[in-house]
């Protein structure tokens, strides 16, 4: 960048208050002239109403050329962006999506999403807030807020900090200054591990879903009923490629999950859960089955035989509809359980060191900061 367009550069930059593809972009492109034209032309069953048309008639009035379709996504080139607010005016963005906000803020929510159903945003785009609110009641500072079913911030008073960023159950604030991968606090865990004689029998009916998967009788084919099917529906919806089919049961990478819980919602058979990410002991089983019936269909399933539960020091171990649960707050992860589990069930989840000394050193920053030294100036508008 040359010094004649460094000094030209204003303390703002524009934010495109939607990273999605829910509004109907695949639709309206090549079909519409204009983002009004699509917004006029109205939704369809299924689409953000909020969100970005992706027609892009911010991109001619930029004189800057600083904003582009990236992957079928617009995106703001930071380095090219002088904070004129041409693309932020009401007639180039129907919408209201493009904002400008202060050049310094290092934490951005890209919705804004006006739904007031949570399960209605999940099953409409991965990156739609749910306005639970966990990042407005985290904020050290009351710098973010839920304005209509979205939340925002307040770059008056944003500190920068990673509050937001950890407490977000849906993991879609964006944060250039911290590793999300390193500071989020729970992460998913499926509960099952024998799924590969499911997977392959459905897969030789041609099924090609979890949802289709879950409306045969698993019983009268000699299947588990309630282990995993293995067609993948966790996995496509997952953001950030942490679960995978591995030997036709779904796998979780915990250091690559984040804790969203989009593979819950997208689990008919509802065996994906969130854990504390934290060294602890794990049963991947939720058979509710008899001691007979789990022998016969699954080689990996807790047996219920409550060895776990009468060996456990702490008492962290309990029995559950025929299957052992481990509770995360009692558990010490000692390896007691497993040692005695004669069918070499409960996993263990370990955690690398830096993650550790990360959230240590987080923790130190917060103490650290004071509002008059973080803060930045500029609104979320």
């Amino acid at each position: 960048m040359n010094n004649e367009n460094t000094s030209a550069l204003s303390a703002e930059i524009a934010f495109i208050g939607c990273a999605g593809s829910a509004a109907g972009k695949a639709r309206f492109k090549d079909r519409c002239a204009t983002c009004r034209e699509a917004v006029d032309s109205g939704f369809v069953r299924g689409e953000c109403r909020s969100g970005c048309v992706g027609v892009g008639s911010c991109i001619p009035v930029c004189k800057q050329n600083a904003i582009k379709i990236i992957d079928g996504k617009l995106v703001v080139d930071r380095d090219l962006c002088n904070g004129c607010g041409d693309c932020a005016a009401p007639d180039v963005c129907p919408q209201g999506l493009i904002r400008m906000i202060p050049r310094e803020a290092t934490n951005f929510i890209p919705c804004s999403s006006t739904e007031e159903e949570e399960d209605v945003v999940r099953a409409t785009c991965g990156y739609g807030c749910i306005a639970c609110g966990e990042c407005e009641r985290s904020c050290p500072r009351g710098a973010v807020s839920i304005v209509d079913h979205h939340a925002v911030i307040d770059y008056t008073k944003c500190a920068g900090c990673a509050s937001c960023t950890v407490r977000c159950k849906k993991k879609i604030i964006v944060d250039t200054l911290h590793d999300l991968t390193m500071l989020k606090e729970k992460v998913a865990f499926v509960r099952c591990s024998g799924g590969a004689k499911a997977s392959a029998a459905f897969k030789a009916l041609g099924i090609q879903s979890c949802e289709e998967a879950a409306k045969l009788d698993a019983k009268s084919m000699g299947l588990c009923t309630t282990g995993c099917c293995g067609q993948g529906s966790c996995t496509a919806v997952c953001r950030y490629d942490a679960i995978h089919i591995e030997n036709g049961t779904a796998v979780v990478d915990p250091e690559k999950c984040v804790g969203c819980r989009d593979c819950t919602y997208a689990c008919p058979k509802h065996l994906i859960t969130i854990v504390p990410y934290q060294g602890m002991k794990l049963v991947p089983c939720s058979s509710t089955a008899d001691y007979e019936d789990k022998l016969q269909v699954c080689d990996s399933a807790c047996i219920g035989c409550g060895d776990c539960v009468d060996n456990c020091p702490n008492g962290a171990i309990y029995m559950e509809e025929r299957h052992a649960v481990v509770d995360p707050e009692i558990c010490e992860n000692c390896h007691m359980c497993q040692y005695v589990c004669m069918r070499n069930v409960i996993r263990e989840q370990s955690v690398p060191d830096y993650i550790y000394l990360q959230r240590e050193a987080m923790a130190n920053d917060s103490l650290d900061e004071t509002p008059e030294a973080e803060g930045v100036k500029g609104g979320d508008r």
